[in-house]
């Protein structure tokens, strides 16, 4: 058994990728150049959308697509318990208020009849995760999104390249947000983008990552030279660099192949555990095609802390995702209780991530298994 360490995710750069950004960095663009918006087409073909628009983090992307729906003071953003804290943080940048919803059992991402018991006359965003990849119910929150006049942002910083009911995830809400973190489906280092069929969206987000520069139309004051600018609403410093997007562009190439990798290693890891009672395996119901940026185990919470640990000193990186956001400190100050959401709590404490990612060998799953099963029998 090898002694490396064994991360539960990990960036895979070519030397093709490599020498893509090369070629950038000796080139006249550092930022805001023409491989951003080669980027953003790519994004668009592979998610069957109008528009992307590329920006500098998975977080800036979910704060641009909640200031464009119109999210301030007074409104309501539902967002599930069980993601990362930027799905409800970026609510509060704007000065609205979260309400948590609780997570499906049978998908761990938010379940529709919870979101309907969350919705007042202040809703104005609902915000789905496709939690470790598997795709939200789009269908039934769609509904409720209508029913109400509330936006759909899709939280799938997981999910690019996966699909529900045979269509892609992109546009199945009304804005959807994507990640590029390292360990996601493809990498720009950091790096996130908003995708939408919404012109008036994408025009107001491209003016949102850029400061809230607008040209062309301009105020009364202004002589209208070629230099002229104005901004009437506030933005922020959301660019992307030139260069992030030609590793970007570079990895979008090869994301079926690490899709279709990433099953073939849930599959193997649910053969190999399909025996194991003592592992509750993940999610992956008929409608949809799972992404697998994570594979998601529960196993006795009585028991979490202990596999955990062992797994971690047999070199086995897994990690637990996510300490529910209404469990943080500053939301329990906000009077939020994770005992609210019953669900996401006990899956919180049962979850465990093992290793999932395209470079992981038949030798890697086998030795996580192995090791696993040792640890619970």
């Amino acid at each position: 058994m090898t002694n490396s360490f064994l991360p539960y995710g990990r960036q895979n750069i070519s030397e093709e990728d490599i020498a893509s950004v090369i070629e950038v960095l000796r080139g006249d663009w550092l930022t805001t150049g023409p491989s951003v918006r080669a980027f953003e087409k790519g994004l668009e073909k592979i998610t069957n959308a109008h528009h992307a628009i590329a920006v500098n983090s998975g977080t800036a992307a979910l704060h641009a697509a909640y200031a464009v729906a119109g999210v301030g003071p007074g409104d309501e953003v539902i967002v599930p318990a069980l993601t990362f804290s930027a799905t409800a943080n970026a609510a509060i940048y704007l000065g609205a208020s979260v309400r948590f919803a609780d997570i499906d059992p049978n998908t761990l991402t938010m379940d529709p009849k919870s979101v309907a018991k969350l919705i007042t006359s202040k809703t104005k965003v609902i915000t789905p995760v496709d939690y470790a990849g598997h795709p939200a119910d789009y269908n039934k929150l769609r509904k409720i999104a209508d029913n109400c006049n509330a936006t759909l942002v899709a939280d799938a910083c997981h999910s690019l390249g996966a699909s529900y009911l045979n269509e892609s995830v992109g546009t199945l809400a009304d804005m959807t947000c994507f990640s590029f973190h390292p360990v996601k489906p493809v990498t720009t280092g950091e790096g996130g983008a908003i995708i939408t069929n919404n012109s008036t969206f994408a025009e107001n987000l491209k003016q949102f990552r850029t400061h809230g520069i607008e040209r062309g139309h301009l105020g009364d004051d202004f002589d209208p030279g070629p230099w002229a600018y104005d901004i009437s609403n506030l933005g922020y410093n959301y660019r992307i660099t030139d260069f992030q997007c030609a590793l970007g562009l570079r990895q979008l190439s090869k994301l079926k192949t690490w899709i279709t990798r990433r099953q073939a290693i849930a599959a193997e890891y649910r053969k190999q555990l399909a025996h194991c009672k003592a592992v509750q395996l993940p999610p992956n119901k008929e409608w949809a095609s799972h992404g697998y940026h994570l594979f998601v185990i529960q196993v006795d919470a009585s028991k979490r802390r202990d596999v955990f640990e062992r797994l971690r000193a047999s070199k086995i990186g897994v990690q637990v995702h996510y300490i529910p956001v209404n469990m943080l400190t500053f939301y329990k100050k906000l009077g939020f209780n994770p005992k609210d959401t019953p669900i996401t709590l006990n899956t919180y404490n049962r979850a465990i991530s093992l290793p999932c990612f395209p470079s992981m060998s038949q030798n890697d799953i086998s030795r996580v298994v192995n090791t696993l099963i040792s640890i619970l029998t």
